[in-house]
């Protein structure tokens, strides 16, 4: 799916099911707490701390769509195109980084 229809069905969706959209203080808000549960996740199943039983049966991927979801009320709220911008933003990595990356010793 392009991000622009992901844009569209986020606003379909705010429009059918959410009313209106939080403003964007309480948006951001949310994102942070949405990518908390993410790093939450990460540290305990693939870092080095602790995974407690309770944390077992959480799904990383619904954590990381909770995620993309706030980022997309964002973008829409805000009036982003995320779909240029992200665009933009892999044609800038490809051209910085490509050398970058392959002539880094620590990814050998």
């Amino acid at each position: 799916m392009e991000l622009q229809t992901a844009q569209e069905r986020v606003d379909k969706w705010i429009k059918e099911h959410g009313v209106r959209y939080f403003n964007e203080l309480t948006n951001m808000a949310q994102l942070t707490e949405e990518v908390g549960e993410v790093a939450r996740i990460i540290a305990r199943r693939y870092g080095e701390q602790s995974e407690k039983e309770s944390d077992k049966n959480k799904d990383l991927g619904e954590e990381l769509a909770d995620v993309l979801f706030v980022t997309l009320c964002l973008a829409n709220q805000t009036g982003v195109d995320l779909q240029k911008a992200f665009d933009k933003k892999l044609d800038l990595k490809t051209k910085r980084d490509h050398d970058r990356h392959h002539n880094n010793e620590k990814l050998k």
